[in-house]
């Protein structure tokens, strides 16, 4: 097990606050001795158990969870360190203040005071560290959990968007066949690409554009030019990682609620900047539709927009929000904004 020095360091710390506390009780309740013999032996006793113990727990096969040695060498360690730390401490201390520790009342007197105080700070670091390990193992969990709950919640958008167009598809290959394959051939290579992009819970933005570029390519298919479309990605932000398929719900409900309840269709439009001086990305997805009001009125509609929702609450909790926002020439905007991730954030690949 590696040494952390910086732990080591701050265990030293509150290890010489300990023994000062200690120093001061054994003056208060001999004030007739100069107050630094009892701190010189404290000091001297405390820092070698704490050293015995504290360093000498790496020599041993130390507990995964609590950095402590398991079994019978977890209760020698301590009682070796503390009686090592008494007998050198002391006589160090007797060379220091020119006392004698080994006179009856006083060594008997120091033993004890070197047992309670040595087991204190010995049961207190042990609980520390096996509280520290708890807590890292919770927030471990939390993460598999959030990542779990985030491959559910998009596992449950693909086959939304999938029945979508199967149903629109089904409807061209009576009208205009010709269309119909050429839809067809549009969704195998939008369904190749998504089943071998990464299943990790972030992604590239220029990934999550591309797949948006699949997406749209599909539905004009169907629209014509009832449908025109821009993305504007810049450079600067193509590598940043965002969750999967986070814009296709919202463009998906641009497209259905917006657009093709009206007869001349429109556009739709999909942004990407930073806010704040570059630490909060923005997504926005406009459309020049029917407005929210008619979306409102459509049955389904609150799927998509719930399910971006709850995606961004799981990865980044309240500093996330998704606002839903009636343009004043006509038309919505969907507004997404969170903190940005950087690359060195992103999750290993998983196949």
């Amino acid at each position: 097990m590696p040494i952390d020095w910086i732990d080591k360091l701050r265990n030293l710390l509150q290890t010489l606050a300990f023994c000062l506390a200690v120093a001061a009780i054994q003056y208060a309740f001999r004030p007739e001795q100069p107050y630094g013999v009892p701190l010189a032996y404290s000091l001297c006793i405390g820092v070698l158990c704490w050293a015995f113990i504290d360093i000498g727990r790496h020599l041993f096969a130390s507990s995964a969870g609590t950095g402590w040695p398991a079994g019978w060498r977890g209760m020698a360690l301590p009682a070796c360190g503390i009686a090592l730390g008494f007998v050198l401490g002391s006589l160090l201390a007797d060379a220091w203040t020119g006392h004698s520790t080994w006179s009856g009342a006083h060594l008997r007197a120091s033993v004890g005071i070197t047992l309670l105080a040595g087991t204190a700070a010995t049961y207190w670091f042990h609980t520390r560290g096996k509280s520290a390990w708890l807590q890292a193992r919770m927030a471990e969990a939390q993460g598999r959990a959030a990542e779990a709950r985030l491959k559910l919640l998009e596992a449950q958008l693909e086959p939304h968007m999938l029945f979508n167009t199967l149903a629109n598809l089904r409807v061209l290959i009576a009208s205009d066949p010709a269309r119909a394959q050429a839809m067809l051939d549009h969704l195998i290579a939008y369904l190749r690409a998504t089943l071998g992009a990464s299943r990790s819970a972030l992604h590239p933005l220029s990934e999550e554009f591309a797949r948006l570029a699949d997406y749209l390519a599909l539905i004009a298919v169907r629209m014509g030019p009832r449908l025109q479309y821009r993305l504007d990605l810049p450079d600067a932000l193509r590598d940043v990682p965002v969750p999967p398929l986070l814009l296709q719900p919202l463009v998906e409900n641009a497209i259905r609620h917006g657009l093709e309840p009206q007869v001349a269709g429109g556009s739709v439009t999909v942004q990407a900047r930073l806010l704040e001086g570059g630490t909060r990305l923005q997504l926005s997805v406009h459309d020049t539709g029917a407005g929210p009001g008619a979306a409102e009125e459509t049955t389904g509609t609150r799927f998509g927009l719930r399910q971006v929702r709850e995606r961004l609450a799981t990865l980044y909790g309240g500093a996330a929000t998704l606002e839903l926002i009636a343009a004043s020439a006509g038309g919505t905007s969907a507004i997404a904004t969170f903190p940005l991730k950087h690359a060195t954030d992103r999750p290993d690949r998983r196949g």
